[in-house]
């Protein structure tokens, strides 16, 4: 590019050219940029574009300034003898701006091995608002053969340090277009490094020494770390994914003092999820806007979710590695980052998402340890994810189970009221296999109420198949009798696990304007019959279960529910409830329908229900069922 000879010289400086243009526009943009040095690099850049032109038209691009090969091999013999003892940081660049070969005092300072910076833009290594105008001044160097110098953030392993670039041209091994890079951090380094040192002469005797007393601090913050985030993902289980997710991002970012991306698998997309970082108001915003941007294929959060491997970038040459905004601007320079890391999502079976944490501004770069840190969060934070999954699974069929056992909405008998209540289990998170329902039968209507011993998926697919079972024998035959024997024998033939079905059963007819009830049990709880002045009687129930023996008989009981009285079926989670001094309702159960007696049944089913949520402190160990059939004076 410097050499006034070569034809292609000009399309292509007016390529870098716009490349440079670019960069010193979005630089302009973010937060710390200096406006005195991004001035100077654009009229530098002006200078470079004036003189492409001239060359474009053929005409000499100036005289350059004299340097006699004698001096030019002296400079190469100087450099060969100090270039690695030298005391200051060096660095020697390619006609490209790349890292060719780091002194070890540029070593110590970026804070790596002595080969890690080559073949890295040495751009890579300087803060963000500073790199358009470094990229400038590189440039500027090689076309012009001028030393220049400028002030600029180097990324040391403490974070930015200002520093003094002073960058000249060199021809090197006979070739051309090399730059040698000097970093100068100054006075405020020194002064850092003797504060340090008087800091550490000043330790108690008999205390670590700094460096023991640092690995013992890191050690520590990771155990609280853990701990945390531990915390927050118990607390978190069966509750909500996006809940935890948001919590475990801003403890990361607090703790950490990163950004911190979190993008989860969304059908065949990653989707964004949550952007935590600094506290701050304009932070929150900067967040947002993040988060309102779907990592696109080819990012590295992408390419760590299709691979299943971290991904380490101690100092991004590429700032689009995150994506881009709206506006253009590379999330990255968005973001005021450097350096980041991107960590599968993963239970060790299956990939969930990628968490991704970019350096804040101002910090130091992210190195190998900080990746082992990083994976075990990301793992804990993917088991959380799963469980909760499983967990919401489970539910989904819960309900749906549970949906089938209960009817939308209680089907009215005609000439009757008819209302009923469940309320499931406080105790126990697993689907109950309480059921009941009100359906047409032969000659008439069937009431049934029946439980299942046992909790979960098993005992709901039991109960489901006992309730159906029951209303569609009494379509066929509406004897109670008729309808338990038959559903006893299926419970037998499907040999549900011993799994065993209390239930009873009504069939009603009217008849000469009188309701005609006949009633079987199969093992459940009795019923009981309220009259209008509070009287009750306890039915006779009896029977035996379903599913247990094949010459089980059922209870029979016939009578006449008169005009006003109330029928009154429920399952023993209603009898069983206990009150936190170890009594049950069952004790209270026939006096506190005595006083709801002459209500309806709505208000009757909605009254017991109160009474009991407040006897037992609203804590159910068991589901509780209740219907309640009134007869209308009127009749049907």
């Amino acid at each position: 590019m410097a050499q006034s000879g070569n034809q292609d010289a000009p399309a292509g400086e007016v390529a870098a050219l716009r490349s440079r243009g670019a960069a010193l526009r979005q630089a302009a943009t973010l937060e710390g940029a200096d406006p005195g040095p991004l001035l100077q690099a654009a009229l530098t850049e002006l200078d470079a574009a004036l003189q492409a032109l001239a060359e474009a038209a053929g005409q000499e691009p100036g005289d350059q300034p004299d340097g006699s090969a004698g001096a030019v091999h002296a400079e190469r013999r100087l450099l060969h003898a100090v270039f690695q003892q030298v005391p200051v940081p060096l660095f020697l660049l390619g006609q490209d701006g790349s890292v060719r070969r780091a002194n070890t005092a540029a070593s110590e300072l970026l804070g790596a091995g002595s080969g890690y910076p080559t073949g890295k833009l040495f751009t890579a290594f300087v803060d963000l608002p500073s790199r358009a105008t470094v990229s400038t001044e590189l440039a500027a160097a090689l076309r012009t053969s001028e030393t220049r110098q400028l002030r600029c953030g180097l990324l040391t392993k403490d974070g930015p340090a200002d520093c003094t670039i002073i960058a000249r041209p060199v021809t090197a091994r006979g070739d051309t277009g090399q730059l040698i890079v000097l970093a100068d951090p100054g006075p405020a380094s020194a002064a850092a490094a003797g504060d340090g040192a008087a800091e550490a002469a000043a330790e108690p005797a008999g205390e670590p020494d700094g460096e023991s007393a640092q690995i013992i601090r890191a050690m520590t913050g990771r155990l609280d770390l853990m701990t945390a985030a531990a915390r927050i993902l118990l607390e978190n289980i069966t509750y909500s994914e996006q809940v935890a997710v948001q919590q475990y991002a801003r403890l990361l970012a607090t703790e950490l003092g990163a950004w911190v991306i979190i993008d989860v698998q969304r059908g065949q997309q990653l989707r964004r999820q949550m952007v935590a970082g600094p506290q701050t108001k304009q932070a929150e915003e900067l967040a947002k806007a993040v988060a309102a941007i779907d990592p696109p294929a080819g990012s590295g959060p992408s390419q760590v979710h299709e691979s299943g491997s971290a991904m380490l970038i101690a100092h991004a040459e590429d700032p689009t590695v995150l994506g881009t905004g709206p506006g253009g601007t590379p999330l990255l320079m968005a973001l005021g980052s450097t350096s980041l890391m991107c960590v599968p999502l993963s239970d060790g079976e299956r990939g969930y998402g990628v968490l991704t944490l970019a350096a804040q501004r101002g910090q130091g770069h992210f190195v190998m340890a900080d990746v082992g840190l990083v994976e075990e969060l990301g793992e804990h934070l993917a088991l959380a994810i799963r469980i909760d999954r499983l967990y919401r699974q489970r539910t989904e069929v819960a309900d749906a189970l549970q949906a089938s056992l209960l009817p939308r909405q209680v089907r009215q008998i005609p000439g009757t009221e008819v209302a009923a209540a469940h309320v499931p289990a406080s105790t126990d998170a697993e689907v109950g296999a309480d059921f009941y329902d009100v359906y047409p039968a032969c000659d008439g209507w069937g009431i049934a109420i029946g439980d299942v011993c046992g909790r979960g998926e098993d005992a709901a697919a039991v109960s489901a198949a006992a309730r159906h079972a029951l209303r569609a024998f009494a379509h066929l035959d509406a004897d109670p009798a008729a309808v338990l024997r038959n559903t006893n024998e299926i419970m037998l033939a499907e040999e549900f696990d011993g799994r065993f079905v209390t239930a009873v059963v009504a069939h009603l007819h009217w008849q000469d304007h009188a309701l005609h009830v006949e009633l079987g049990s199969a093992g459940h709880p009795a019923a009981l019959l309220v009259r209008p002045d509070g009287r009750i009687r306890a039915l006779d129930g009896g029977g035996l279960p379903l599913g247990i023996f094949a010459d089980a008989e059922p209870g029979i009981q016939r009578f006449t529910l008169e005009p006003g009285e109330l029928l009154f079926l429920f399952t023993d989670g209603l009898t069983s409830a206990c009150a936190p001094d170890l009594v049950h309702f069952e004790n209270r159960l026939q006096d506190e329908l005595a006083a709801l007696a002459g209500r309806p049944p709505a208000a009757v089913v909605s009254g017991v229900r109160e009474l009991v949520l407040d006897f037992c402190q609203n804590t159910f160990r068991d589901d509780l069922t209740m219907v309640a059939m009134q007869a209308s004076p009127s009749g049907p």
